[in-house]
């Protein structure tokens, strides 16, 4: 199941408390997802800092235990909206016979 999740913004988080995490750790993970075919797609918003990350998992339970092995996750540094998707069915509407 594709699964959209979005960062969303923790209050009373500064800058500086990212910056132990981004380079080694929170890249590494990102990287080992990746590799393993669960994050599909990696983006940030062009807005603002946050990331906006497609994975593949069976359910939106796996999509968040994954999500929190994120080192800034572990931290409570970042949470995220985690949206299951399903394919866009109109389409269909094209083809259907008539009553």
């Amino acid at each position: 199941m594709k699964i959209l999740a979005i960062e969303k913004e923790i209050s009373d988080v500064t800058a500086d408390q990212f910056t132990p995490h981004l380079k080694k750790a929170e890249a590494a993970r990102v990287w080992e997802l990746y590799q393993a075919g669960v994050f599909r797609e990696l983006y940030f918003r062009q807005d603002r800092p946050d990331a906006v990350l497609i994975l593949e998992c069976a359910d939106v339970a796996e999509a968040s235990q994954v999500l929190n092995t994120l080192p800034l996750a572990r931290e409570e540094l970042i949470a995220f909206d985690i949206i299951p998707l399903i394919p866009y069915p109109g389409f269909s509407r094209l083809f259907a016979k008539e009553p």
